[in-house]
């Protein structure tokens, strides 16, 4: 018998938070970014929740109205490194881009945190979409959007071939005959293409779970693709129930038009959950989050995904400005989302930045009103599960002890890990070294041809 279908959850872990102005909450910890100590509370929470990862969100590009989490924090390889000697079973995904790194290098740091951790690594594959990236980066001009994706096939094809440079048991450590490994089971990568040539092979082997999970977020046109083609999980923003649900439809075709098992790659909306006892706290804890947004701060969130453009030129309550193309070569389809939001509901500038940065209704209410939510969403095509972004300082706490027991009664999450991978959370299947299933391929050829021979 199949198991129950459960919910996928993971943890982001965004330091003094992901807008201007939470780190003024008067219980917000101001140095959380860069404070271990919070990481680690916030790590263990989701591990005592039975969460199957923690992420941490990455860019490379800051100026003076970056928001506060951006401008002073941990790079996402080294805080996850520290936190895998803290944890045991929960899963660590690192935001790292394509268009800034090479690929031997990504590979072996990201292998590296695979083996320090068991087996639990992710690796989050973005393409950069601020383009004064460029600048910290020696380069004379940010990639086109295109490009990027371009770029973004070659980098993840060279790395996934560098990850099975070693087979699984190419390590003999053989004292007595001095054969340290098995030199017909160490291969060169040998790639050349368009943008990286590596020739391999990588200095370190796989892991206990063959290869780390692969996460992107994809909502371009080809983002999807190549969300679909890759990816393992996917992270997603969604305004509503059936925008979720189309996003979901379309993304598993996708998959199956790549060859692929549309049950391996998961779909995970990014929510922001507001959870209270009664109805009364409830309503408390909403304004407390509304309030931390400010119109000033909203518009400066807002220029985000138009490569931090600024907003503050425009009038307020005048129609949200035509823009053109902006955005095209930046958060293509977040900011093509919000043009055409605006558009379609004839919205002030105003409106559109409060609503980008303000919290929603949907998942906002006492714990079995939001279990209620969390439950319709999975079981009406809009998810496989959920990441949990947090507004108010307590937000994962108060999540994961309010709400995950009530989803737990109704076996929707997990009570206890039942393996200690990430790719186990994720029920994905151990992935065969390359080289090792040609190898095995090779020697069924041989024996069904030395039997075809054998007289009947």
């Amino acid at each position: 018998m199949s198991k129950p279908r459960q919910l996928k959850f993971g943890a982001m872990v965004h330091g003094v938070g992901h807008g201007w102005g939470e780190w003024r909450h008067p219980d917000a910890q101001a140095d959380a970014s860069t404070n271990f100590d919070w990481y680690k509370g916030q790590a263990r929470l989701a591990e005592a929740a039975k969460f199957d990862f923690v992420f941490i969100a990455d860019s490379l590009h800051i100026h003076e109205k970056s928001s506060p989490h951006y401008l002073n924090r941990f790079e996402p390889l080294t805080i996850l490194s520290a936190l895998a000697a803290t944890t045991s079973k929960i899963g660590l995904v690192a935001t790292v881009t394509v268009s800034y790194t090479e690929p031997f290098q990504v590979a072996r740091q990201i292998s590296s945190l695979d083996h320090i951790s068991g087996g639990r690594a992710g690796w989050n594959v973005v393409t950069s979409w601020l383009s004064g990236t460029a600048e910290n980066f020696s380069k004379s001009e940010h990639p086109p959007h295109a490009v990027r994706y371009r770029i973004a096939r070659e980098h993840v094809s060279a790395v996934k071939g560098l990850w099975d440079s070693w087979e699984d048991d190419a390590f003999t450590h053989n004292k007595q005959t001095g054969e340290f490994f098995d030199r017909s089971k160490l291969h060169a990568l040998n790639h050349a293409g368009d943008f990286f040539q590596v020739k391999g092979p990588l200095n370190i082997a796989r892991s206990r779970q063959g290869q780390p999970v692969l996460f992107q977020a994809g909502t371009s046109e080809d983002g999807r693709n190549f969300a679909a083609e890759y990816s393992d999980a996917i992270f997603v923003h969604a305004e509503s129930l059936e925008e979720a649900q189309a996003y979901y439809a379309d993304l598993k075709r996708r998959a199956v038009g790549f060859g692929r098992n549309p049950d391996d790659l998961s779909i995970l909306p990014g929510i922001r959950p507001i959870v209270g006892r009664n109805a009364d706290e409830v309503e408390q804890r909403y304004q407390q989050a509304v309030q931390l947004v400010s119109i000033e701060d909203a518009i400066g969130a807002l220029g985000r995904p138009f490569n931090d453009h600024d907003f503050s030129q425009y009038p307020l309550d005048a129609p949200f400005p035509d823009l053109g193309d902006l955005g095209a070569n930046s958060q293509k389809g977040g900011s093509d989302r919000i043009k055409q939001q605006a558009r379609e509901q004839n919205l002030t500038l105003r409106q559109v930045a409060l609503d980008f940065s303000r919290p929603r209704r949907e998942f906002v209410g006492t714990p079995e009103q939001v279990a209620d939510q969390i439950q319709h969403w999975f079981e009406h095509g809009a998810s496989d599960g959920f990441i949990i972004n947090s507004l108010l300082p307590d937000g994962l706490k108060s999540f994961t002890e309010l709400v995950i027991p009530v989803l737990q009664q109704r076996g929707l999450q997990r009570t206890d890990y039942s393996g200690s991978t990430l790719r186990e959370h994720f029920g994905l299947a151990f992935p065969v070294n390359r080289h090792t299933a040609v190898r095995l391929s090779a020697a069924t050829k041989v024996t069904d041809a030395e039997q075809s021979k054998v007289p009947a």
